[in-house]
């Protein structure tokens, strides 16, 4: 929609994608941090068992029992980034590097928790053919 109008090319309507800058920057952050993990090995051309682990912040304005329980596991991480957009954009930077197209990946673990040391955690094994 553009001016309450949809947007219309040869008489039919479009849609259109935007990725946030956000996004396109950690993407090209992965994509970085995978090319050296990789080294020099091409990418894996089988079925992808993928474990994402997100350690999020926590809050310096929490008390101090607040902060030790987050620490623990007691409290939950239920503030965004959501985790399926983290890995989808994970997914996406791993293109052509770890593997040929996201699409491999089959298999997925996954967790979003507070940490002491904030970031995205990833494991990637190629799982037999046989499974597949």
């Amino acid at each position: 929609m553009r001016n309450g109008k949809p947007v219309l090319v040869n008489g039919r309507p479009v849609v259109r994608h935007h990725t946030p800058e956000k996004t396109v920057i950690f993407e090209n952050l992965v994509k970085m941090a995978t090319r050296e993990a990789m080294g020099a090995r091409p990418p894996f051309v089988g079925p992808i068992h993928l474990v994402v682990e997100i350690a999020l912040a926590i809050p310096a304005s929490w008390s101090r029992k607040r902060q030790a329980m987050a620490e623990t596991g007691q409290i939950c991480a239920t503030k965004k980034p959501d985790a399926d957009n983290v890995l989808k954009a994970v997914k996406d930077g791993m293109n052509g590097v770890v593997w040929v197209d996201d699409c491999q990946a089959v298999e997925y673990r996954m967790s979003k928790k507070y940490g002491t040391s904030p970031g995205v955690y990833v494991e990637v094994m190629e799982l037999p053919l046989e499974r597949a």
